[in-house]
């Protein structure tokens, strides 16, 4: 076995994990500031869930919020990783079912476009787990 197959326990070689760390840092920043731009302009994204037909839009705007800058947080220091990643992908995929599939609208063709990449990103840290510089390789 070479050098550059040592394992962190996460399914990813030590040379790969600088590289998964800078995909984490770049798939958190979007869902931390946006979470934090909920949970400061509660009344603001209530305003917008109500006008698009969501049910409660308080604690809708409250709870995505919350999970945004929580999860996003979670993905940044690579705490529970694989299960933060899938609970944002299907987050993702369910945000873009509900407010993203206005195909005459180009704005929300790249919010669609947009969202799903990042679904993708969070489906491939789910299957490679946080790498070596991560709070789960340092639990074990």
């Amino acid at each position: 076995m070479s050098t550059n197959t040592s394992f962190a326990g996460t399914g990813a070689t030590s040379n790969a994990s600088g590289t998964i760390l800078v995909g984490r840092i770049l798939l958190s920043i979007l869902f931390i500031l946006s979470g934090l731009a909920k949970l400061t302009a509660i009344s603001g994204t209530a305003q917008w869930f109500g006008s698009i037909g969501l049910p409660l839009p308080t604690v809708a705007a409250v709870g995505s919020g919350l999970l945004e800058f929580f999860g996003g947080l979670a993905i940044l220091v690579g705490f529970q990783t694989r299960i933060v990643a899938i609970v944002l992908a299907i987050f993702t995929l369910a945000a873009t079912a509900i407010a993203h599939l206005n195909f005459s609208d180009q704005i929300q063709m790249l919010m669609l476009q947009k969202n799903l990449g990042l679904t993708g990103g969070f489906l491939l840290l789910a299957v490679l787990g946080a790498g070596a510089y991560s709070v789960d390789a340092k639990r074990g």
